[in-house]
């Protein structure tokens, strides 16, 4: 067992911060009290090379390990959650996805633009009566010959006005289930696809979250990825790694909530003496590093088993769920240890703990990542 991270894996953590540092933390409170979208910190995003950070670089991404993509998560989610679930998206579910099932003209005229981020991505499987329930899609792409007609509705994406391409799931033979599923590659500006109003939501607040209407949208049968009936696979194995981009950001909104908490708790006297020396506070202190620690640690494992092209879904699925539970705890603490002053918007903390809430809830909520895990266990 090796602990030791490379040189470039360190050398790609500290441009990350140092990005988030000089970038992001600008801003970060207005642009989550105006639900502003980080379009010039997207735009050098994709300039630094962190919205393909693993695709190969004939492609146009970083080439980089799974590892260095989970330390460069942490450190932009410390301070901006909002520009890292639009880093986490591209990568993880959009890219990746094309990289890996996506035909050679379908990397060249989409994975390009969106590993070397002159364009994002948005994934497409929620939907009004289908959220956890991945099998129950009502969106519809039924066969045409030579395109697909798409119709129907989809929920809570991101990157919903923002993105150039949409990996959309729809079915499109309902007699065979979840085998009757596809996975389309969609254009902004296609005739009859139209971006509903935004939602006003309680975190990551600078990440543009849509409805997406389609009707009678015309797509051609070369943009479907994978075969006939592939598109719930799809899903499947594209979040299982986007758990792991999600477990990154839980632990770098925890991580980043802690440093301010432990800051703060150095600085702030009551009863002659900092209150980073009353044992309340520095018992929370001690419990909040364990935590922080232990996600990281499964984080990692999920990311290195990603890299040896081991089967990771036990590994990111356990990783995704303590690192959200943890990161809701964490930065609860972090509120509390600020007292009154974790109440006000200045001081960060509050922010991070709206946007820790998440991180429960997309790309597979904590209870069916406890599905996941229970069925890898008792299957053993």
């Amino acid at each position: 067992m090796d602990f030791n991270l490379t040189e470039e894996q360190i050398m790609i953590r500290d441009a990350a911060r140092n990005f988030a540092q000089k970038e992001l933390l600008p801003g970060v409170i207005e642009r989550d009290e105006k639900q502003q979208f980080p379009t010039e910190q997207v735009k050098k995003m994709g300039e630094l090379g962190f919205l393909g950070m693993m695709v190969d670089p004939k492609y146009g991404g970083s080439g980089l390990d799974t590892v260095s993509y989970v330390l460069a998560m942490e450190e932009i989610s410390k301070i901006d959650a909002s520009a890292s679930v639009i880093m986490s998206v591209n990568n993880s579910l959009v890219c990746w996805g094309l990289e890996t099932y996506g035909t050679e003209e379908q990397k060249q005229k989409y994975l390009v633009p969106l590993a070397t981020g002159e364009i994002i991505g948005a994934f497409c499987l929620s939907e009004p009566e289908a959220g956890s329930d991945a099998t129950s899609q009502k969106t519809t792409a039924i066969d045409k010959g030579d395109y697909y007609l798409l119709n129907g509705t989809k929920n809570w994406i991101t990157n919903g006005n923002n993105a150039s391409v949409y990996l959309v799931i729809a079915q499109t033979d309902v007699s065979k289930g979840h085998k009757g599923i596809n996975v389309l590659i969609v254009e902004k500006g296609m005739d009859g696809f139209v971006v509903g109003p935004k939602e006003n939501k309680l975190g990551i607040r600078g990440s543009d979250t849509h409805s997406l209407m389609f009707t009678d949208v015309k797509v051609p049968k070369e943009n479907r990825i994978g075969e006939e009936g592939f598109g719930f696979k799809f899903a499947m194995k594209t979040l299982a790694g986007g758990r792991i981009g999600i477990a990154s950001q839980a632990l770098g909104i925890a991580s980043g909530a802690y440093e301010l908490a432990l800051k703060y708790s150095k600085e702030r006297k009551s009863f002659g003496k900092e209150i980073s020396k009353h044992q309340a506070i520095a018992f929370k202190l001690a419990d909040m590093a364990t935590q922080i620690e232990a996600a990281r640690m499964l984080c990692l494992k999920a990311a290195w088993e990603k890299d040896q092209q081991l089967n990771y879904d036990l590994s990111g699925a356990m990783a995704k769920l303590y690192a959200a539970e943890m990161a809701m705890q964490v930065t609860v603490e972090a509120v509390q240890i600020h007292g009154g002053y974790g109440f006000v918007k200045e001081y960060h903390v509050e922010r991070l703990m709206r946007d820790a809430k998440i991180t429960q809830i997309y790309e597979g909520t904590s209870e069916i990542q406890k599905i996941v895990i229970s069925r890898s266990v008792l299957n053993n």
